[in-house]
């Protein structure tokens, strides 16, 4: 219903890529905190990073379902960190290059981006400011023909080794959130400092808290109208909730898989536990929660394919994928025993990656409270006016 031969064919392809070229150095990877560059540069020749841009600018311009199987295949490689570092450089720095960029910001970066010759990531959340996008205090003040900005921004995926930033500031502090710009800023400007955060998971992945002190860009590094920031950064936010919503369903499913090739093994008093009634019936329920996230999410990412402003829908896809993959990795760990609690065994940190996926890109509480505006006050989010 939403794959077709050429999305099969897409899929086993990048799947042999990650195995070959990717899957060698995961657990490098992990223990330095570091992705190493040329694996950047590899995806981008092979037109990863390009699935959904504009074929003007080197991508492919192809349907969402390519990025879904982009996203799925990633969680299968058991680095949530790495995964991350991925999808964060397309599918938040990159979106905004994409929409929000001129010619001038799409040539220079995007194209380099789709190329993997750069890496981008997206700095919107503060110390004093996650979910609350209309809290930030960074502030971006016009002097002349340049900006000026000043600030402080925390647990950015890629906020580290990343080439460019794409950064959130407050033009006009007095309108709140109605007075939110977009910023592009290259890492080697004088001014911009970064810090890497020690992560209970995401190992792999650099995450900064990064510091703006009187950095100076040029007002070209605009991105869009001053002062819509905040109507871009809230369209933006139903892709990134369906990430991350595709994510959670398929780090569930990968751990599902691995529970129940582990218990066809696995011998207890004279048989393979999958046998037994009680572990079976558990597996029944987990298979069948992993199914119903994934054809939910599928079906939003067709809506959203199709054109639809589904913040509601993605909204409530995170909220529930996220819930349930936390739920069913720690069931599978249980399913391993013992061997469910050691670091050889990819449970403990499929458990430890997990756990991001409530908080991350909106936390569940604040999920609850944007679909309970919608639900409950019949509240209508409109896309940006660009």
């Amino acid at each position: 219903m939403y794959f077709t031969e050429e999305h099969e064919s897409f899929r086993q392809s990048f799947k042999e890529f990650l195995q070959k070229e990717v899957s060698p150095y995961i657990d490098q990877w992990e223990k330095t905190g570091t992705i190493d560059r040329f694996i950047w540069k590899k995806f981008g020749e092979m037109g990863y990073f390009g699935l959904n841009s504009p074929e003007e600018y080197g991508g492919m311009n192809l349907d969402l379902f390519y990025t879904v199987i982009f996203l799925e295949e990633l969680q299968k490689i058991n680095s949530g960190g790495f995964a991350a570092a991925m999808w964060a450089h397309v599918y938040l720095a990159m979106t905004h290059l994409n929409k929000e960029g001129d010619d001038r910001i799409k040539t220079e970066y995007l194209t380099p981006s789709i190329e993997g010759d750069k890496i981008g990531c997206l700095c919107i959340t503060e110390p004093f400011a996650g979910s609350d996008v209309s809290g930030i205090r960074t502030t971006a003040v016009k002097k002349g023909d340049t900006y000026i900005i000043n600030g402080s921004k925390t647990f950015i995926t890629n906020g580290v080794y990343s080439d460019y930033l794409i950064v959130a500031a407050k033009t006009n502090p007095e309108l709140g959130g109605k007075g939110i710009s977009i910023f592009l800023i290259d890492r080697d400007t004088k001014g911009v400092s970064a810090t890497k955060l020690n992560k209970l998971g995401w190992k792999a992945s650099d995450t900064g808290e990064i510091a703006f002190d009187n950095v100076e860009i040029s007002a070209d590094n605009l991105m869009g109208e001053e002062g819509q920031g905040f109507p871009y950064i809230m369209q933006h936010f139903a892709l990134e909730r369906l990430v991350m919503a595709i994510n959670a369903h398929a780090r569930a499913e990968y751990a599902l898989e691995y529970a129940i090739q582990y218990m066809s093994e696995r011998q207890a008093f004279g048989k393979s536990i999958d046998k037994f009634q009680a572990l079976r019936h558990t597996i029944a329920e987990m298979a069948t929660e992993v199914e119903v996230c994934k054809e939910f999410n599928y079906s939003v990412a067709k809506r959203l394919n199709d054109g639809e402003y589904v913040v509601k829908e993605a909204s409530m896809a995170k909220l529930s994928a996220t819930k349930m993959a936390d739920k069913v990795i720690y069931d599978a760990l249980q399913m391993l025993g013992g061997y469910g609690y050691i670091e050889e065994y990819p449970l403990a940190r499929l458990l430890r990656d997990s756990r991001l996926g409530p908080i991350g890109g909106g936390t569940s509480e604040i999920l609850k409270e944007v679909i309970a505006k919608m639900v409950i006050d019949k509240k209508q989010y409109k896309p940006a006016t660009k």
